[in-house]
């Protein structure tokens, strides 16, 4: 069967943080592979594709950016209903930005409202980690790693949206535990080709 006839899993991913940790920055690097640092606040909600390949699935990621701004955050239900795992952002220099995971992961479930809250996936991302070669940094992976084990041993991986640095196998390991999520969705694309990179099918998710 070619390659374009086959079934893909469609996985819807939101990626969750304050204003200006760079969820924009990082979605960009890793659907387009640009990095702009002009890039304006998202108002409200917008989102992206990208197709990959998980083990022997095809996989279509829909990927969220909402809003950081408190005045959105009322938008939450009607965009994270349906979602298959949830990237939590922030920025590695930015204490304020660590200390409000909690409120976003809590409020997270607290709108989507999935059947299991206890095994939804997560994964939690440290980014801006390529700023003045780590000596502005303010939040240890040490303690980040701690937060993830506090609530279900998270994933965890620290990333620069600038450099590219471990944004694609962040992204790769949100869709490999979004695919243990039970909401999938199979859908089916007649003749859409297929645009899996070499590195994302050598890539693999340590989760």
């Amino acid at each position: 069967m070619d390659i374009s006839q086959r079934k893909r899993t469609l996985l819807k991913v939101i990626v969750l943080g304050d204003s200006g940790v760079g969820k924009t920055s990082l979605m960009n690097q890793y659907v387009y592979k640009k990095y702009s640092p002009q890039y304006k606040a998202t108002i409200g909600a917008d989102f992206v594709t990208k197709e990959v390949q998980v083990d022997d699935k095809l996989v279509t990621l829909q990927i969220w950016d909402t809003a950081g701004q408190e005045r959105f955050q009322s938008l939450g239900a009607a965009f994270y209903r349906g979602a298959d795992c949830c990237v939590l952002v922030y920025d590695v220099n930015i204490p304020k930005t660590f200390e409000t995971l909690n409120n976003w992961h809590d409020e997270f479930l607290k709108q989507a409202n999935p059947n299991d809250p206890e095994v939804f996936p997560f994964v939690l991302v440290g980014n801006k980690i390529d700023i003045d070669g780590v000596n502005s940094r303010m939040v240890s992976e040490k303690k980040a790693r701690e937060w993830c084990a506090s609530r279900g041993n998270i994933p965890y991986f620290e990333t620069s949206a600038k450099e590219g640095y471990n944004v694609d196998v962040a992204f790769l390991c949100a869709a490999k535990t979004a695919l243990e999520n039970e909401h999938q969705q199979i859908i089916y694309f007649p003749g859409i080709s297929e645009t899996v990179s070499e590195t994302e099918q050598r890539s693999t998710c340590a989760c």
